[in-house]
């Protein structure tokens, strides 16, 4: 009887962490993206736009320090940490070359979802571009722990020697600190559906050679395999090592650009260098936050109606990433609502935080109802014809 509760306690620990990790980081999606749609307000450093009161300026700084940059590579972390489990589990059940099916079919579906989001919902592509690493790391899934932490470091290497330098050349190209925003306003749904479908090939390259998505899944499936999320209480020195130690880094990988256009006004191609270390040190955040997670995972001893709503949220992460991709396109973008036109920094953080909330309250009721996210039984359905 004392083992049975013990198991049963162990999966419950084993579940929150990785449900808390994944619904939260969807509230960072959704924080990194809206900015993307305030298309009326002049660029400021980056992605970001100016801000015009003390509030925006402390906004956009928290975002550069806790958001940009660092949801995506946790996102990686995480997706790279799934098919760690989804390839022992198969494994164990039907052979290695059924696994590597198996997730090869995973991701080629995860390839199609995202170009259907992109291409015709107009919402941003992570699945586009993840689902081509998992095709490109399957091959690794076998490999020993010590041959995935060498591939993780020589990616990573690879990455921070040319990364900052190529952002500092886009910049440098761009004549200014800000990008700028695409969208004008006169946009329409089918003026816009050419553009997007076109670009569909497009997107997930780009972010692969500018962003180091690929050390990013193979340190998720470096955790994977040594069940860091799943077997914390195993961990906890690593964990902390790496939550204090990757918080660290992201937070000085974050000040320069911070710094830059309110006390440092670096040239072009400085400003660009520093937000490709921004690039870099986030993936060191993303590491941060899915340790942190592992440990909260531990210590919360009684889960109320937050954290059970965060958890059934990550429990359905794939259904809820895209409900948000539509959401914001609707409520933000020229082709809906046009909310962008008018929202100021500050308005459109309350909007990201009020459109989760609103969704998280939707995720609690689907899982007191024992209803699973519609988008999660279709691809179990699409990859196992069950």
């Amino acid at each position: 009887m004392v083992e049975t509760k013990t198991a049963k306690t162990m999966h419950a620990k084993r579940a929150l962490s990785l449900d808390l990790a994944r619904g939260l980081m969807l509230f960072l999606i959704i924080l990194s993206h809206i900015p993307l749609f305030l298309y009326t307000i002049e660029p400021g450093v980056i992605t970001k736009v100016a801000g015009s009161t003390a509030l925006d300026h402390i906004l956009n700084v928290l975002m550069e320090i806790m958001v940009d940059n660092r949801a995506r590579p946790l996102f990686a972390i995480l997706f790279g940490y799934g098919l760690s489990m989804i390839y022992r589990k198969q494994t164990e059940r039907n052979g290695t070359n059924e696994a590597k099916r198996i997730i090869k079919r995973r991701c080629w579906y995860l390839i199609l979802f995202g170009a259907v989001l992109a291409g015709v919902a107009g919402g941003q592509d992570i699945l586009m571009t993840y689902g081509i690493a998992g095709l490109l790391l399957t091959p690794s899934l076998k490999k020993t722990h010590t041959k995935i932490k060498k591939y993780t470091l020589i990616s990573t290497m690879i990455c921070l020697v040319y990364i900052p330098f190529l952002w500092g050349g886009i910049i440098a190209e761009n004549q200014s600190y800000g990008l700028p925003i695409a969208l004008t306003g006169q946009e329409t749904y089918f003026d816009t559906i050419l553009e997007r479908v076109v670009s569909i090939p497009i997107i997930p390259l780009f972010t692969h050679i500018t962003f180091p998505i690929i050390p990013s899944v193979l340190m998720g499936i470096w955790l994977g395999n040594i069940n860091i999320l799943t077997e914390q209480q195993q961990h906890i020195k690593r964990l902390k090592l790496l939550t204090i130690s990757g918080l660290t880094i992201s937070l000085a990988g974050a000040i320069p650009l911070v710094l830059i256009n309110d006390v440092w006004f670096p040239s072009l191609f400085t400003a660009g260098f520093a937000y490709g270390l921004h690039i870099i040190t986030g993936f060191a955040g993303g590491i941060g936050y899915a340790a942190l997670f592992g440990l909260l995972g531990i210590f919360i001893k009684k889960q109320g109606v937050m954290i059970q709503a965060i958890a059934a949220m990550g429990k359905r992460s794939l259904t809820f990433f895209v409900i948000h991709e539509v959401l914001t396109v609707m409520l933000l973008s020229p082709i809906g609502f046009d909310l962008g036109s008018s929202l100021t920094v500050t308005t459109s953080v309350m909007v990201g935080i009020l459109m989760w909330l609103f969704t998280l309250s939707i995720a609690y009721l689907m899982e007191q109802r024992h209803i699973a996210g519609p988008l999660e039984s279709y691809i179990r359905y699409l990859i196992y014809k069950k």
